[in-house]
């Protein structure tokens, strides 16, 4: 495949969704075709949790000194924009995907954005919608 042809977005999704399956071994993995955007997303559960909102890292550290015991954590089912490196996105662009997934039936307020490189890299970053209050220490 030439370097062009990787470059689509439907031939980088299909290797994000690949990757996810493979070497991070999600489950339950599916492309998302949403109406406003001509982006197709991979939606799917990942074998731990990504990611915990401070509010909640405060509640479960709560939890613990109370109980002594951690508080399960349980994985929840993750939206992946699948991007390549040599694509040009703006703010409005990602504001546009976050939009997009108003259809999906919730309003996500993080997605992972899935960078592919030429080389088959892929390198994953969790993007939240607006600003995220730090955790209190």
């Amino acid at each position: 495949m030439s370097s062009s042809q990787i470059q689509q977005p439907e031939n980088v999704a299909v290797a994000v969704m690949k990757n996810l399956q493979d070497q991070h071994d999600w489950t339950e993995l599916e492309f998302i075709y949403t109406k406003n955007s001509t982006r197709t997303l991979v939606r799917g559960l990942p074998t731990k949790r990504l990611y915990l909102h401070p509010d909640d890292q405060i509640a479960a550290l709560a939890q613990e000194q109370a109980t002594g015991e951690r508080a399960p954590l349980e994985p929840v089912h993750e939206f992946v924009l699948p991007v390549h490196l040599s694509e040009k996105w703006s703010l409005a662009d990602f504001a546009a995907v976050f939009d997009s997934l108003t259809n999906t039936g919730t309003r996500e307020k993080r997605i992972v954005l899935a960078t592919l490189h030429n080389d088959s890299t892929v390198v994953y970053y969790i993007m939240q919608e607006g600003m995220v209050k730090p955790r209190q220490n």
